[in-house]
């Protein structure tokens, strides 16, 4: 796997210090940046094939957003919002000299990559944007804040793979307990011998009626913002997070878009995927052409 260097910066509020890892590229000529952003309850880890795959030819970029993986804690848990999110990813571009930049966001990190291009249309090259879109299905959403910050006592890997197994096995039929481990790898760290959570319980505030919201209200105006950004859409064909229909709609409303679909993957794609891995080479390759 390609090495990647730790970076660490502070919020744009200054609030809490901030990780991302950057596999930088050298060579000659310019490199086009690509920024990879996470799910609600995920981390820097979960980009680590296809960030190594991408990072063969372009600078790849990949955050954990405040109160996740190696990214410090808020003690004021509000200000866990995309709103806030973009604006630190905005900060991590300024200090690492990046005016423009390709944005693939999973989830969470697709509404983050669509406000965005809405407030910053000219820093965005283009967008993949991975099992969400501007309307979100009820279903995915009671599931997801069923499990969010409520796990039960973790012990051993085998519980944390366990769990990762629980919350997760409709979405990735086809797993086998080495993929369940690796998962588990990716969204918990180990203290002292025992598996910890990557994130901030805390982070369950969104799905509060008092609390952060998920996503802005009308995300319908802002995707109507992007038609002049290059866009594709991937979604895994038992998400329940992204309707058929909300696809379809987002195809018809943005006519420029191209779209991917992942067989017998839910809510999200990895990205680790023959079909989303071949969809986005190709789409970056292009957007290159426009750099």
């Amino acid at each position: 796997m390609p090495a990647y260097q730790d970076v660490f910066y502070d919020s744009h509020d200054l609030r809490v210090k901030l990780y991302a890892r950057d596999y930088h590229r050298s060579g000659g000529g310019e490199i086009m940046p690509v920024i990879c952003m996470h799910g609600l309850s995920r981390n820097s880890a979960d980009f680590e094939v296809i960030a190594a795959h991408l990072s063969e030819r372009y600078r790849v970029i990949v955050p954990d957003q405040r109160g996740r993986g190696k990214s410090g804690w808020d003690a004021e848990p509000a200000n866990y919002s995309p709103a806030l999110y973009v604006q630190d990813v905005f900060k991590l571009m300024g200090e690492l000299g990046i005016a423009r930049a390709a944005l693939i966001g999973t989830s969470m990190g697709g509404i983050m990559a669509m406000i965005m291009g809405m407030i910053a249309p000219q820093a965005v090259i283009g967008m993949v944007i991975n099992d969400v879109g501007p309307e979100l299905d009820v279903t995915g959403l009671a599931r997801i804040k069923s499990y969010v910050g409520k796990s039960p006592p973790i012990n051993t890997w085998a519980d944390a793979t366990a769990r990762a197994r629980q919350t997760n096995a409709a979405a990735f039929p086809d797993y086998d307990d080495a993929d369940w481990l690796a998962f588990a790898k990716r969204t918990y760290h180990e203290v002292e011998g025992v598996p910890v959570s990557s994130y901030d319980p805390a982070i369950s505030g969104a799905f509060d009626p008092d609390g952060p919201v998920v996503a802005p209200p009308d995300m319908w105006g802002i995707w109507d913002t992007l038609k002049g950004i290059p866009v594709l859409g991937v979604r895994g064909e038992l998400s329940d997070l992204l309707s058929e229909a909300t696809f379809g709609q987002m195809l018809e409303r943005h006519s420029a878009m191209g779209a991917v679909t992942v067989a017998r993957v839910g809510h999200a794609p990895m990205l680790d995927e023959q079909e989303a891995m071949t969809a986005i080479d190709a789409f970056l390759a292009d957007l290159e052409t426009r750099v």
